[in-house]
């Protein structure tokens, strides 16, 4: 009924920057919280960063100061830039949010995941 589709991982040296994107499609009536979370081999999956419908914020503290989450509500996307990315930042990227549907139904969606690499 609803999905979401990530866009902008890739490999990047250390100290440079990658922007990610994701998009939530479907019968969407209203999306409320959106975030991104990664999970690096061998570890559990974390949270990176998180926004809500309002714009309230909240960021790991692995992250703050380098990495800014946002969103357009209109376009149902929410985006990551990432700069000062250090190698410790590798891992798959995941997308999420949670979406109320034109039913009334309520999903905990997440994307497929991207991967983003740091190394020179």
């Amino acid at each position: 009924q609803v999905q979401l589709v990530e866009s902008g991982g890739g490999l990047v040296q250390p100290g440079g920057s990658l922007r990610l994107s994701c998009a939530a499609s479907g019968r969407i009536f209203r999306v409320d919280v959106m975030g991104w979370y990664r999970q690096a081999p061998g570890k559990q999956r974390e949270m990176v960063a998180t926004i809500t419908r309002g714009g309230n914020t909240n960021c790991a503290d692995s992250v703050k100061g380098r990495f800014t989450i946002s969103r357009d509500n209109a376009k149902n996307t929410v985006s990551l830039q990432m700069n000062s990315l250090k190698p410790e930042d590798t891992a798959v990227y995941y997308c999420n949010a949670v979406i109320l549907t034109m039913s009334t139904q309520s999903f905990n969606s997440w994307g497929q995941g991207t991967q983003v690499t740091v190394s020179s």
